[in-house]
């Protein structure tokens, strides 16, 4: 484990994206309670694209056109209707005095499917786990797994933080009306331009 793996991880789990935001809108719609069940869910997000780095299959998607822009436009249309249900009160963003099991069942799977329909985090892992491997190491594929295992946990750590955060302010935006339909929009919004930005992207 190198200085240089945990930085370039650290910055790339805390940039804004939407894990982070779904996090974020659960703390504040939820609490900090709910907001770690959404990063835990998240955080299981990753491990489909962690396998198929490790293992190579992020190699078909690389390859295949067809394959990548399948994954690639249900993730934009998933997130498309994130944004739609957040801005009809229907979403994520819908406060509550209380979080009952059955949500949060389907906080984490909204959670995880934000992730898997993702398929340039394949192509992510892909390129960066190997960076980190020195060449002619003789058990490459379990130190791939040990250095994605560092990267969830730090996912994880990362966006308990983010959703902590959110819940801790959740009284403030919960008795301002106002702040609520507008953070409601701005996550809307959110949503949207990463549904746009997923849309817009090549391999």
């Amino acid at each position: 484990m190198t200085v240089e793996f945990l930085l370039t991880s650290l910055i790339v789990v805390a940039s804004p994206g939407a894990g982070v935001l779904y996090t974020v809108a659960t703390g504040l719609a939820r609490g900090a309670r709910a907001s770690l069940v959404a990063a835990v869910g998240c955080t299981l997000g990753i491990v489909p694209h962690m396998a198929a780095a490790v293992t190579g299959l992020a190699a078909l998607l690389h390859t295949s056109a067809l394959a990548f822009q399948t994954l690639k436009y249900l993730g934009v249309a998933y997130l498309l209707v994130m944004a739609w249900r957040t801005l009809k009160d229907t979403g994520v963003l819908t406060v509550e005095a209380d979080t009952r099991p059955r949500t949060a069942i389907q906080l984490i799977v909204s959670a995880i499917l934000i992730n898997i329909l993702n398929p340039k985090l394949t192509i992510f892992f892909f390129a960066f786990l190997p960076q980190f491997v020195p060449t002619g190491e003789p058990d490459a594929l379990v130190r791939m797994v040990e250095l994605s295992a560092v990267f969830m946990l730090l996912t994880l750590i990362v966006f308990t933080c983010y959703g902590w955060f959110a819940g801790s302010i959740r009284s403030h935006v919960i008795s301002r009306p106002g702040a609520l339909r507008w953070m409601r929009r701005s996550f809307a919004a959110a949503f949207a331009a990463l549904g746009a930005r997923l849309a817009f992207t090549d391999r």
